[in-house]
């Protein structure tokens, strides 16, 4: 066990609220969507967290995700699942984004991307809770996630993802030990038959913000930012956005982290960045709706963000507006020409995501709306060997004259 889990009752939530509504819901009880249909949020006594621990506490704990203990859900520490969840690097960006431009690099985490953060206090929920069987649609990383965490812990577990999926996801969702079933249709379309099983009592939904705690797991990036920043935070943050739910996250917890006189009041300007092929997101944000109507034909390199309707599409919005962010949207050349230059001028290999951010952070810089004395983080959602790169065919035989001043 983490040296840090010293304790069996670690945290200070009080209850669950209605992110519309404001309506309560008990916690310590099972609990999908509210009954207005939309994500519940944690709520905890800040208070009590404040009096419990210093921010000097938390720094001189280990740097990993659990570090954060009094801030996350998870009661029992008998109940936590982990696969060593590091805080993740700041990686200086300077060729290819520029002096001030940092990536943090969430592909050195377990299942090799950011899903693993909330994947990995929803299942610790889960089995607190009692669930023993969940289904879930996915993109990708995030049924990799699940697989891993569930099958860690004994959670039966089946995946539903669009039959377009990396190959390497739908084998790596079946080698860590979930049923996968690929669906001729996009995420929503596997989120559909997810929500009928639920609906018939056959397993508990665990699609995106439709149980409460993923949204905790990723949270943790922006309390890590807050940390790595010396408590304040950067000028902007550009995050690939197909759900949202780590933008939603980073907001929150900017918001407890104030609450607590950890930081003050400063905020990023948040960008929610989409591909060009799928943004229902910056459609409503420059149609000035608090809502997202559903993409059609949704088509993109970048199959992490190609979510057609996202169920938090509102607090997506609601956190870009009130930081006086935006939600940008990138092309499919745009994408791959960024992580084509991360990896050739800097050494870093993007996920076609994290490629997004890249391009977006330029067309910010070019169209104004940052600056590049600006502190700016993107985020990498995933790493970068997950995906195909070009052919290298280049062969020497080692049997002939070999034309050194050619090689």
């Amino acid at each position: 066990m983490n040296q840090n889990l010293t304790t069996d009752r670690q945290t200070f939530v009080t209850h669950l609220e209605c992110s519309i509504t404001g309506e309560q819901y008990e916690a310590d009880q099972l609990h999908g969507l509210s009954r207005a249909g939309r994500p519940l949020l944690v709520r905890y006594d800040l208070d009590a967290v404040r009096s419990s621990v210093s921010r000097d506490t938390i720094e001189a704990r280990p740097t990993d995700l659990w570090r954060w203990r009094e801030l996350l859900p998870v009661r029992h520490t008998a109940n936590i699942v982990s696969l060593g969840e590091i805080e993740t690097p700041l990686v200086p960006l300077t060729k290819s984004g520029g002096p001030n431009v940092l990536v943090k690099d969430e592909g050195r985490l377990p299942t090799g991307s950011f899903k693993a953060r909330g994947l990995v206090m929803a299942v610790a929920m889960a089995k607190e809770l009692g669930v023993t069987k969940i289904a879930m649609p996915t993109n990708g990383n995030a049924g990799a996630a699940l697989a891993a965490y569930a099958t860690r812990c004994g959670i039966e577990t089946i995946v539903f993802c669009p039959d377009d999926t990396p190959e390497i996801n739908v084998r790596e969702i079946a080698m860590q030990g979930a049923r996968v079933w690929r669906v001729n249709g996009l995420i929503d379309d596997c989120g559909a038959i997810v929500g009928k099983g639920a609906a018939e009592g056959r397993w508990f939904d665990f699609s995106t913000l439709k149980e409460p705690y993923r949204i905790e797991g990723k949270k943790t990036m922006g309390l890590e930012l807050a940390a790595q920043f010396g408590w304040k935070l950067p000028d902007a943050i550009f995050y690939p956005t197909g759900g949202g739910t780590g933008l939603i996250g980073m907001w929150k917890a900017f918001d407890e982290l104030e609450k607590l006189g950890w930081i003050g009041s400063e905020r990023p300007k948040m960008f929610a960045v989409q591909a060009s092929g799928c943004a229902p997101i910056v459609r409503a944000f420059e149609a000035g709706e608090e809502h997202a109507e559903r993409w059609e034909d949704a088509s993109t390199v970048a199959a992490g963000i190609r979510v057609p309707k996202a169920v938090g599409d509102f607090l997506i919005l609601r956190a870009v507006r009130e930081s006086g962010g935006q939600a940008l949207a990138v092309g499919d050349p745009a994408i791959l020409k960024a992580v084509d230059a991360a990896a050739k001028q800097d050494g870093l290999l993007l996920c076609p995501e994290g490629g997004a951010t890249l391009a977006a952070y330029h067309q910010a810089l070019n169209t104004g709306l940052v600056d590049e004395d600006d502190k700016v983080v993107l985020f990498n959602c995933a790493t970068g060997l997950k995906y195909p790169m070009p052919e290298a065919p280049q062969a020497l035989d080692r049997t002939r004259p070999i034309d050194f001043d050619a090689l």
